[in-house]
């Protein structure tokens, strides 16, 4: 196998640039990046706006709002931390990425939201799937909400909204039986993949949740958030 020596290198390259301490771009071009955010250093990403709390949980509109942290297809591991910054997540002194094959949606969070700990989350904003083609990351996309995939990772509850965008084949899907009705096998693609990318038995499955209990989750999860920063001023 030829790729896999070039993805260490690469991996590698950006870990000695974040090493510097210099102000240092990835091998990655900048055009995978939103408009708006740009590069702090080879493992930062710094958005318009504060990525957690810079934006409401919905628009004015209505819809939900979504921060890509990780485009379709792609391998390496990025999250939104409490700093309000975008992260390559850093594991074992490494930089994480996928051992498996890339994510079968756009990877993101919901800002101003908290998944609780206190109610069997993981303490981390709540993640959201956005259906479609590969969105740049650090883009923040109005959506909506269809429903959820249930997941238990290491004893903790990480369940994920799904979610469809405008100007997508999704579009008009309504909730995740409007979804399997019009793309059979999505969901099973879903559920496969979060089973199997970390290893086998790291995540249970425990099927999904409609539009209603999605959005259920999503306003508690905004109002633990609000709780939980205001105990704190």
């Amino acid at each position: 196998m030829k790729i896999q020596p070039v993805a260490f290198a690469l991996v590698g390259a950006l870990l000695a640039a974040c090493a510097s301490g210099g102000s240092h771009t990835p091998a990655s071009p900048a055009s995978e990046l939103a408009p708006g955010a740009r590069w702090i250093d080879a493992a930062t990403i710094e958005g318009e706006r504060n990525f957690l709390a810079g934006w409401e949980a919905r628009s004015p509109e209505g819809w939900v709002r979504a921060v890509v942290e990780i485009p379709a297809g792609r391998l390496d591991k990025w999250e939104v931390k409490e700093d309000g910054l975008l992260h390559w997540d850093i594991k074992d002194g490494k930089p994480r990425v996928v051992r498996y094959v890339g994510y079968p949606a756009n990877y993101g969070m919901v800002p101003r939201t908290v998944l609780s700990k206190a109610r069997g989350g993981d303490g981390d904003p709540l993640d959201i799937l956005v259906l479609g083609a590969s969105l740049p990351r650090g883009s923040v996309v109005d959506v909506k909400v269809i429903g959820m995939i249930l997941l238990v990772d290491s004893g903790e509850g990480d369940d994920k909204l799904l979610a469809v965008a405008k100007g997508t084949p999704f579009e008009d899907v309504e909730d995740v039986a409007d979804l399997e009705q019009k793309f059979p096998g999505v969901t099973r693609i879903l559920e496969t993949w979060f089973l199997n990318y970390k290893g086998p038995g790291k995540f249970v499955a425990r099927g999904f949740a409609g539009r209603d209990e999605a959005v259920a989750t999503l306003d508690q999860a905004i109002a633990d958030f609000a709780a939980a920063h205001s105990a704190s001023r």
